[in-house]
């Protein structure tokens, strides 16, 4: 729901912007072999990045790796904890009939990321015209609090209530034009 409003809005306000919102594999490592190899060519001092759950996790890496900056919105800052739990099959959200398995090894491949992730943001400090989070606090799925340390430097606006899909996100969309310029 919220790509698809971005989308939409980036389409009609800013037609000379590239958007690009791949489905992704279910191995983290493919996803950002995917989205690396897809971005090489993207000038870096005008690129950013936006995720959401697990995309906003994606989306931090992805900002360490490259200098952009990212959105992120309710981000998961544990998913090798928090997905460990859902080893084997699993239907795709955006489409119920389509399934994939969850392998054991993702969860280790998320534990690479969250190593580079570190290691990365302590060599880095985050600024806030680095990195805008938007976090629920009525998030049903992930602890703020832990969201809000995942974010740490960069600018952090807490919602009070909302949930996980942030589904006020009409309320927020102009902070996240304007954190990006556009």
């Amino acid at each position: 729901m919220k790509a698809q409003k971005v989308a939409a809005r980036v389409q009609a306000e800013h037609p000379d912007v590239t958007w690009w919102c791949p489905q992704l594999p279910p191995s983290p490592a493919e996803a950002m072999a995917e989205v690396m190899q897809g971005t090489a060519l993207w000038p870096r001092e005008t690129m950013a990045v936006v995720g959401s759950s697990l995309g906003g996790f994606y989306a931090r890496w992805v900002s360490l790796q490259t200098g952009c900056p990212a959105v992120l919105l309710n981000p998961a800052p544990f998913p090798a904890r928090d997905l460990s739990a859902y080893i084997g099959e699993q239907t795709a959200w955006h489409d119920p009939g389509e399934r994939f398995f969850f392998q054991p090894g993702f969860v280790d491949e998320l534990k690479v990321q969250q190593a580079d992730i570190e290691q990365l943001a302590t060599g880095r400090h985050t600024q806030p015209e680095d990195l805008l989070a938007i976090i629920s606090k009525g998030d049903e799925v992930l602890d703020w609090r832990e969201m809000q340390a995942f974010c740490a430097g960069g600018e952090v606006r807490l919602l009070e209530g909302s949930d996980h899909a942030i589904s006020d996100f009409d309320d927020h969309m102009d902070a996240v034009f304007q954190f990006l310029n556009l």
